[in-house]
């Protein structure tokens, strides 16, 4: 039987929080990294945060299939928690406070429920279908701004081939850049989105993501009553993780450029 959207938000909050308070033991104190990639890293704390996620929801929901970064998953055919237990590994990795923890859930592809819990940062926000977004338990939204010129906005770059891949992204950053008020880059998928849901950027838009890097804060996004989609404009796939997030007033304007 499938759960409520916000019982299984309430439940990624409460995990997301433990595992945050065990990537705090670990914050500026030069982790020692292995190289998965040149720019893609794993700490001895991603791992311990995934062990310790894995093992709080498999006792708490143990109907539901898991997938996340360090061990993959499988989906199941209902819901299936989607989690990276450490999102802005190179972040923590040289001291950043941009990194988190974030456990979404998903069903049949569609982000219902979400948490991310930044402790560096001392917030954390939630969302869920049906329901509110929220940061630091108070109810947040999206931006009001109607033009791109105004708007400051989010992207990141893939870790690995840079320098041939043509969804590296660099084309996209060069021909919007001169369009908008900004455009930052903090390393962090699920903040990025986050920072949308609640009204900080006015949009985010990124190139081949995982879904653990997505879920929770898609769900969050939409909320608080932003729109989600494909770089082409269509549903967003998750799983491939082309993926624009905006407060939807600037959401066609930016399609347009990215197209």
């Amino acid at each position: 039987m499938a759960r409520p959207p916000e019982d299984l938000a309430r439940i990624a909050l409460s995990v997301a929080k433990q595992a945050a308070e065990l990537l705090s033991s670990g914050y500026r104190k030069r982790p020692a990294p292995t190289e998965k990639g040149r720019a893609d890293l794993v700490t001895e704390y991603d791992l311990a945060s995934e062990q310790l996620i894995r093992r709080l929801l498999a006792q708490a929901t143990p109907e539901m299939s898991i997938v996340a970064e360090e061990q993959g998953g499988t989906v199941g055919p209902g819901q299936t928690w989607f989690c990276d237990p450490l999102d802005g590994t190179t972040n923590f990795v040289h001291g950043h406070p941009f990194f988190a923890v974030s456990i979404g859930v998903g069903e049949a592809g569609v982000p219902i429920a979400g948490a991310v819990v930044a402790p560096a940062l001392a917030t954390h926000w939630m969302g869920f279908r049906g329901g509110r977004a929220e940061r630091n338990a108070v109810p947040c939204s999206v931006s009001e701004t109607e033009k791109l010129e105004h708007a400051l906005i989010a992207t990141g770059f893939p870790p690995s081939d840079r320098v041939t891949s043509p969804d590296n992204n660099f084309e996209s950053f060069l021909r919007i850049k001169p369009r908008v008020r900004g455009i930052r880059r903090c390393g962090s998928a699920a903040l990025d989105l986050c920072l949308v849901a609640d009204g900080t950027y006015d949009a985010y838009w990124e190139r081949r993501l995982n879904s653990w890097d997505v879920m929770a804060g898609s769900a969050i996004v939409l909320a608080g009553g932003g729109r989600l989609s494909a770089l082409h404009g269509g549903p967003p796939d998750l799983a491939i993780g082309h993926v624009l997030a905006s407060n939807g007033r600037v959401h066609d304007e930016l399609l347009a450029l990215l197209k």
